[in-house]
């Protein structure tokens, strides 16, 4: 069964979509990011769609039910990359995904999920800090 690969970035997960999505797809990614989510703790996950030049009602969809599970676990998403015409190509179909945060790149995205996630991990260190158990 074909799966996009899933990232761990520090307590943060990175989701490339680098194929065309269908259906059955996105469905194994939802499932699939839900439970990394879970399993690592992740307190947020950057979803790069910049490879998709086509996104149709049904994935439009599914990026919105993605955002508002990873919610529902503690996590924030930002999906990151959104071409012009993706973007209004979704307008178009009337899907505004307005509770779903959105970043033109990658770096951007990493910020918007430390402004969100207060840019401390679960110990409360500083994000860009050295853990206290590392060496000078």
């Amino acid at each position: 069964m074909e799966r996009i690969p899933i990232l761990k970035m520090g307590r943060y997960l990175l989701v490339t979509i680098q194929v065309d999505m269908h259906d059955r797809l996105a469905l194994t990614l939802q499932d699939d990011l839900a439970a990394q989510v879970v399993r690592h703790g992740a307190r947020g996950a950057l979803i790069d769609i910049s490879s998709l030049e086509v996104v149709d009602s049904f994935i439009g969809r599914m990026l919105g039910h993605i955002a508002s599970i990873t919610r529902m676990l503690d996590a924030e998403t930002v999906v990151v990359g959104m071409r012009p015409a993706v973007a209004i190509t979704m307008v178009e179909l009337g899907l505004a995904l307005p509770k779903v945060r959105t970043a033109l790149s990658v770096e951007e995205g990493m910020r918007i999920l430390d402004a969100r996630t207060g840019g401390k991990l679960a110990g409360g260190a500083d994000a860009g800090a050295p853990a206290a158990d590392s060496a000078p």
